[in-house]
């Protein structure tokens, strides 16, 4: 088995655990941190729509030897107006974006396009885009987006409870904020392929929640009844269990879109190939940290106001105090603990007495001499083996010899 595998079944049994709920304050500093820079460059940049949102006229053309400075001012002298988007496009094609212009101002650009690098008017296309069209095509990308939030909070509330469905529509927001920023910090035009990919990296973002969101509905599942863990401790739990999935799937989905997104802007250059790619690889990147340090965090911070599952994490942590109590008194009273070693430092004063005894009864003996011995050598006195005498404490002590019956 891989070593990664390895990992996922020590998370999935609960060997290893990567506190992602305990540290639930550090993802939403980060978070929060994010959020600041994606809303001042939204307000300080500001998103760039392209013609199919805001209505104008584009001008493509190609011209190998013409540099920005000079397409632009070739269509502001033939009347393309003072607000333009010059964009390179492969090297050699050239998109100028300009307001709305009447038919007469958009033969004049075409012909002074064409007079000024040399191509004929026939090679300057030309796209033209109403305001009204411009402004129906946002209303309907707003409508979009709002109905598509509307369903999801509508399902996860009868499917799940409606503080999941909160839990995940704040990890949504999450992300739709952090991928407008991006675009609006990177200069990037909004198109409609830019809504289309929105709509996705959002289903893809739920997606990943609500698979996390069901292993913490199975492990919290009877949580009242055993009172064994925290609502927290259950959901930690259930996000580390399902953490290398989430990790594998948005490996697998950005690689690719990495890779569509690399090509779209070194060898193509701009285009809604690159606004599709963008959007895609900034969104799942997002909705794979919110699912997991966002969404689930959130949940547990709305289930722990609950007056049940406080009283819950209140019992548990008296249990474990407790415990912790019990633990050092049993230490304490355990042998080899300090009292132990000083009764075995200094030995009992009867111990004393009977060391002393028995050496006064053993001098006798060794003093006594045989009647014509030789060589000077005491011998033993024969006669009856003496016993050492014992002390008082000794004498009333039972002698513990059990009666024959």
């Amino acid at each position: 088995m891989s070593r990664l595998g390895n990992v996922g079944g020590r998370l999935y049994r609960g060997e290893v655990s990567v506190d992602f709920v305990g540290r639930q304050k550090l993802w939403y500093r980060i978070s929060g941190a994010i959020l600041v820079i994606s809303i001042a460059a939204l307000l300080v940049f500001r998103l760039q729509y392209s013609v199919d949102f805001k209505g104008g006229s584009v001008f493509s053309f190609a011209a190998p030897a013409a540099t920005s400075t000079q397409v632009s001012t070739t269509v502001t002298n033939a009347g393309g107006g003072s607000t333009l988007t010059v964009q390179q496009v492969g090297g050699t094609k050239w998109n100028v974006q300009t307001e709305v212009l009447s038919s007469k101002k958009q033969f004049q650009v075409q012909n002074a396009i064409a007079h000024r690098f040399g191509i004929s008017r026939g090679q300057v296309s030309l796209k033209s885009v109403g305001p009204s069209w411009g402004s129906q095509i946002s209303q309907k990308a707003l409508e979009a987006l709002l109905a598509f939030l509307v369903v999801i909070v509508l399902y996860l509330s009868l499917a799940f409870e409606w503080r999941m469905a909160t839990a995940a529509l704040v990890a949504l927001l999450h992300d739709i904020v952090i991928t407008v920023g991006v675009y609006a910090l990177l200069r990037f035009e909004v198109s409609p392929a830019t809504v289309i990919g929105l709509l996705t990296i959002l289903g893809y973002s739920l997606y990943d929640t609500v698979v996390g969101f069901d292993k913490v509905r199975e492990n919290t599942a009877g949580l009242l009844v055993t009172r064994r863990t925290t609502y927290s401790e259950a959901a930690n739990l259930a996000l580390n269990q399902t953490l290398v999935r989430s990790i594998n799937t948005s490996l697998i989905a950005l690689l690719p879109v990495a890779a569509i997104l690399a090509v779209s802007i070194f060898l193509l250059g701009n285009g809604e190939l690159k606004d599709l790619a963008l959007v895609l690889f900034v969104g799942m990147l997002s909705g794979t940290y919110s699912s997991i340090c966002i969404a689930t965090p959130v949940l547990a911070d709305l289930k722990e106001r609950q007056p049940e599952f406080r009283q819950l994490r209140k019992q548990i942590t008296q249990r474990a105090t407790s415990a912790k109590r019990q633990a050092k008194v049993a230490v304490g009273s355990a042998p080899g603990s300090g009292a132990v070693k000083a009764a075995d430092a200094e030995p009992p004063a009867s111990a004393e007495v009977q060391a002393d005894d028995v050496e006064a009864d053993a001098a006798p003996v060794s003093a006594a001499r045989p009647a014509g011995g030789s060589g000077g050598v005491p011998r033993p006195v024969s006669g009856p083996r003496q016993q050492p005498r014992r002390s008082s404490a000794s004498q009333r002590r039972p002698s513990g010899k059990k009666k024959r019956r």
